[in-house]
């Protein structure tokens, strides 16, 4: 059973910083592309940005250059370093990671970091 620990969440100001990471455990043989979603309150789930296991990456509009995809395959790990945050960035961030698992692609979800950008 594959499981996905987030942290990093919290309240910080406009124009702060902060670092999500997700940590996949358990028994797989490899994780493929990890991506971060966010959902606000009234609003869809979206993208906000996906690393491919090649390390190509791609960023929701919205990021503007502002946020940063890594990943760590050694530690299985994802992490968002979001910089310059703004009240609209407000949401609950969740990292999915598609891994295989007992020779089948499944997709796998965080539970969640909650994400307050407030004055």
């Amino acid at each position: 059973q594959v499981q996905l620990e987030e942290s990093g969440g919290g309240l910080v100001q406009p124009g702060e910083s902060l670092t999500l990471s997700c940590t996949a455990s358990g028994t797989f043989t490899e994780i493929y592309t990890m991506r971060w979603y966010r959902q606000a309150p009234e609003k869809q789930r979206e993208l906000v940005a996906l690393i491919s296991s090649g390390r190509l990456t791609n960023y929701g509009d919205f990021v503007k250059g502002r946020f940063t995809i890594v990943r760590n395959d050694a530690e299985n790990a994802v992490h968002l370093h979001m910089t310059n945050l703004d009240p609209e960035d407000t949401a609950v961030y969740y990292c999915n990671l598609d891994i295989m698992e007992l020779g089948r692609l499944r997709e796998y979800w965080g539970q969640g970091t909650q994400v307050t950008v407030s004055s």
